[in-house]
């Protein structure tokens, strides 16, 4: 069972109870969103692309949308503009993707320019362009030493436990932890190397 905060019907003007007995009307901008759910269809492709592009990767791209969209429900008005709305969930992806880098890597590694970011997303295209991560994580890979590559390669490339990687080492838990620790800030230097 779903639940909305409105009807799925477009209306122009919406009702509100305010107190025992007075009904509140709230009339809806034409510019703006009926409810959640439009503001969820117009947005999902754009801020997920925008993830994806700064992630390389779809498990972390779809976690890191769902949070932006989670985060931004509570203070996010219905009654802004489209542009409004738009520019405050731009902002919310920024906040939520620095965070991201900060909990994984320790430091923000990538940002993103509203007003650069806004041209690009203004709507969706047609044809995906293929993310070049692939080959930036590869280039980050070759740069670092063997024991720390495979340690990163072992725990998001070939998706295994910490447990795992480190019975694949032949290393104990707490040194796979360090290790991939170590690896994770020695891969961002590289990536902000490879950058300029």
């Amino acid at each position: 069972m779903s639940l909305t905060p409105f009807p799925s019907t477009k209306r122009d003007v919406r009702s509100r109870p305010v107190s025992r007995g007075v009904t509140r009307l709230r009339v809806v901008d034409p510019d703006g969103y009926a409810d959640w759910e439009t503001v969820y269809r117009d947005n999902i492709d754009r801020l997920y692309r925008l993830m994806y592009s700064r992630v390389g990767n779809r498990a972390d791209a779809e976690d890191l949308t769902a949070e932006v969209f989670r985060t931004a429900l509570g203070p996010l008005r219905l009654d802004s503009s489209k542009g409004e709305v738009r520019s405050y969930l731009l902002t919310t992806a920024q906040t939520v993707l620095a965070s991201h880098w900060r909990r994984t890597l320790g430091l923000q590694v990538t940002t993103i320019d509203p007003q650069s970011e806004s041209n690009s997303l203004a709507a969706p295209s047609e044809v995906d362009d293929p993310s070049d991560a692939p080959q930036r994580a590869a280039k980050i890979l070759a740069a670092l030493p063997d024991r720390y590559r495979r340690i990163l390669e072992l725990r998001f490339l070939e998706a295994c436990t910490i447990k795992e990687a480190a019975e694949a080492m032949s290393i104990s838990v707490g040194n796979a932890k360090v290790l991939q620790h170590r690896a994770l800030h020695m891969a961002a230097k590289a990536g902000l190397e490879l950058q300029q």
